[in-house]
């Protein structure tokens, strides 16, 4: 018989991605016949633009289905660079810009080009499920900090400072935010710079895959235009798949200092080889082409996050906090803790309130210790409002039947 072979020790430190685990499982309950309501995914059912498509179909024809450069096609770089100056305020050269298979990949090659063993990534939690195991994979430390509703689940400068020491590395931030939606203000973003200027060996990761969506008065500010010293030791990451539906199309980049950028291609060469030229393609239209698409899908969101905290703030249990930015909500379910299901089973954390409601109510959601802050729940509303009706619905039966 042969012998399985021996895995690396590297995987066994990191988990499976929990909202990647939450879609197959869902995927598999529909297979099975079941009608289940999905909340976890965060991925905009709004069709990509059709001028994208286009602009897609356009390039195959025209034979733009090559290798490209590794760190992506010059008119792509360019238009990033325009997209930045547009958007952000921001001044970078395409030698600045590196573009990769999704924002995720540039996240995971910056921290495996910068991270020696033992150094240390500041993460604020609630965070996005993959940044401390691609910090682990890459012998890196994470260094959690959390911060509850209190206030409004944003890093403080007096928890920055804390954190840092001499082996930190980099600070990761997000805004606005997955899970919580948390946007930073301009206000918030300089305290914040106030303390990295006092530490220039720590860098700035910042992930603004969510910029295009912010509510109620909110205004997205890059950390990098609101802490302008902090360009030359920042990376940028962004890309197309949630401002444009893209997510499929697998087109992310990053904006930072050349030497980075050039670490990173040069991981890219020996690893993707390119981005997709197809995909490239489509994307010099979606940043360069006119933004009706992102400003739509604003709108639809803010309308679709507004029903769904209303509906929820009818459940028994539930504490819904307010719609700031991103698709998604960060209710908590300390108000269920403790309650018994009709079949007498305790619900004793967030994991078994959303086993409770995808057993009970049919509805899937994401659990607050995948994110790192318990007891939460995060739920996508990037999905149709017939389904936030119906979801929400299920939801506050469910939780009315709890004793």
């Amino acid at each position: 018989m042969n012998k399985p072979i021996e895995l690396s020790k590297r995987l066994n430190r990191i988990k499976q991605s929990a909202s990647v685990a939450a879609k197959a499982l869902v995927d598999r309950l529909r297979a099975e016949g079941q009608d289940i309501i999905d909340f976890t995914i965060g991925e905009p059912d709004l069709p990509t633009p059709p001028n994208v498509v286009e602009a897609a179909v356009a390039a195959m024809r025209d034979g733009q289905t090559r290798y490209t450069a590794a760190n992506g096609t010059p008119v792509l770089r360019k238009t990033i660079v325009e997209k930045l100056a547009r958007d952000n305020g921001l001044d970078y050269n395409p030698e600045n810009v590196v573009v990769g298979s999704g924002g995720k990949n540039i996240i995971f090659l910056a921290l495996s080009v910068t991270l020696n063993p033992g150094d240390e990534v500041i993460i604020h939690a609630p965070y996005w499920v993959s940044y401390p195991d691609m910090v682990v994979v890459n012998d890196g430390v994470p260094v959690i900090v959390a911060s509850d509703a209190s206030s409004g689940f944003k890093l403080s400068p007096a928890q920055l400072e804390a954190a840092i020491t001499p082996k930190t590395k980099w600070l990761i931030l997000n805004t606005p935010n997955n899970p919580t939606g948390a946007v930073y203000s301009l206000s918030e973003l300089v305290e914040l710079g106030r303390v990295l200027e006092r530490h220039p060996h720590v860098w700035v990761m910042s992930d603004e895959i969510y910029e295009h969506f912010v509510y109620n008065g909110a205004t997205h500010v890059s950390p990098v235009s609101a802490m302008p010293f902090l360009q030359e030791r920042s990376l940028i990451v962004n890309g197309a798949s949630k401002g444009y539906s893209m997510t499929g199309w697998r087109l992310g980049y990053g904006a930072g200092p050349v030497q980075l950028v050039n670490a990173i291609t040069k991981l890219i060469t020996q690893t993707t080889t390119c981005p997709s030229a197809i995909s490239q393609a489509a994307a010099v239209e979606a940043f360069g082409g006119p933004q009706d698409a992102p400003h739509y899908a604003a709108k639809v969101f803010q309308q679709r996050g507004k029903l769904m905290r209303e509906l929820l703030q009818e459940a028994p249990g539930f504490e819904v906090g307010e719609l700031t930015g991103a698709f998604y909500l960060y209710p908590s379910v300390a108000g269920l803790i403790g309650k018994t299901t009709c079949t007498g089973e305790l619900l004793s954390s967030d994991v078994d309130v959303v086993k409770y409601l995808i057993e009970q109510a049919k509805v899937a959601t994401l659990d607050g210790s995948a994110y790192g802050l318990s007891p939460h729940l995060r739920f996508s509303f990037a999905t149709s409002e017939e389904a936030i009706r119906v979801g929400c619905e299920r939801i506050v039966k469910a939780c009315t039947a709890l004793r």
